[in-house]
């Protein structure tokens, strides 16, 4: 299935698009200063089964590796997403130690 993931921030999501802009489903998010916080994946019941949820991920974590900002996967199909796909580890965020902690 063709799908196009687009980032609407006004909606705090990306959604994916069919090749007729039928709005197949979306993933949300937070966004904080320094952090993308990945909250829920949704997919159309009319979608699901056609691969719409893994491109979504795979498109959302594409944009968020482009503008180079840490990702929090809280979305349990997210935290799946990066276990079958390991590639996109590096996008996850690390907080940082606290000093004189060992």
């Amino acid at each position: 299935m063709d799908i196009s993931v687009e980032d609407v921030p006004g909606e705090e999501r990306y959604e994916a698009r069919s090749a007729d802009g039928a709005l197949a489903g979306y993933a949300a998010y937070q966004l904080a200063s320094n952090l993308i916080v990945m909250t829920h994946t949704e997919v159309d019941p009319a979608f699901e089964g056609q691969g719409v949820a893994t491109a979504l991920i795979r498109g959302a974590l594409d944009d968020i590796r482009e503008r180079r900002i840490p990702m929090l996967p809280l979305c349990p199909f997210v935290v799946a997403f990066l276990q079958r796909h390991p590639d996109y580890a590096d996008l996850v965020y690390t907080p940082p130690t606290l000093a004189g902690s060992d």
